[in-house]
């Protein structure tokens, strides 16, 4: 299969050796991303589009990094510096950049719309990483889909009334970091998994229990959601922030739920 030789290919020649996170190389990829937000923020003025637009077509590319770096999890795929953080960051954010800059540009030629292109060619993405996903669990799948649902459903009904979360942009932004605390939790608590980051990781020990996830999230996410709203008048640095915040959380929660359901 074609899938096979390049699996091959990549094992044959980018063996990695992963480090594992420190406090260090957290702060580094810290500054690293707030540079690259700066740079995609002056790249949406260039095109001229709202980050806002991008919510869904980029769940697709999201997939793609999170469902690679699960089949490394649990070996399916080989422990490489394109598969793993930060070089699977790399490979979406640029995939991603990439595709946003053609459809753009298809778009001004034709009368395609730009974010169908995007979300079109990131679904052809995730096919490989999809072919090779053979084994779900269900059990760890309802598991943290329910824990989910549960974390969730108290927020549903405050965004009938807060105007926060009113807003469908911030009330994703928190369900993402939700599922993100959901697939901690589970592992955590029930398969005997570690959280690899510095400041959960210390919490998690601190509490003895992972559900510590839960508040920590809340915590921080909707503060810094009420901030952005309330003192970033940019429409554009806005809704970056807000992608950008929606991505952190997204991509782990599901590189963990994906990693965990594969490997149970």
């Amino acid at each position: 299969m074609v899938f096979d030789s390049i699996l091959q290919y990549i094992q044959e020649n980018f063996i990695y050796l992963h480090p594992g996170y420190t406090t260090l190389n957290t702060i580094v990829f810290g500054i690293i991303l707030g540079l690259v937000i700066l740079l995609i923020i002056r790249m949406f003025r260039w095109i001229d589009k709202d980050p806002k637009d991008l919510f869904i077509p980029l769940i697709p590319f999201i997939f793609f990094g999170s469902s690679a770096r699960a089949l490394v999890d649990n070996g399916i795929y080989p422990l490489t510096y394109i598969l793993v953080t930060p070089g699977i960051y790399v490979l979406t954010g640029l995939s991603a950049i990439f595709t946003v800059l053609i459809s753009v540009f298809i778009e001004r030629k034709t009368d395609w719309n730009y974010r169908y292109i995007i979300f079109a060619v990131g679904a052809v993405m995730c096919l490989p990483n999809i072919y090779y996903a053979q084994h779900i669990n269900p059990v760890a799948t309802l598991q943290i889909l329910g824990s989910w649902a549960l974390a969730s459903a108290p927020f549903v009904l405050l965004s009938r009334k807060w105007d926060l979360l009113k807003d469908k942009f911030n009330f994703s932004v928190l369900l993402a970091h939700l599922l993100d605390a959901s697939t901690t939790f589970i592992a955590v608590e029930y398969y005997g998994y570690g959280e690899q980051h510095v400041l959960p990781n210390a919490l998690t020990q601190l509490a003895d229990t992972a559900i510590v996830m839960y508040p920590l999230k809340i915590a921080v996410i909707l503060p810094a959601l009420y901030v952005i709203d309330t003192y970033v008048d940019d429409k554009t640095i806005r809704n970056m922030l807000k992608l950008a915040i929606f991505i952190l959380g997204l991509a782990p929660g599901l590189r963990n739920f994906l990693s965990l359901i594969m490997g149970t």
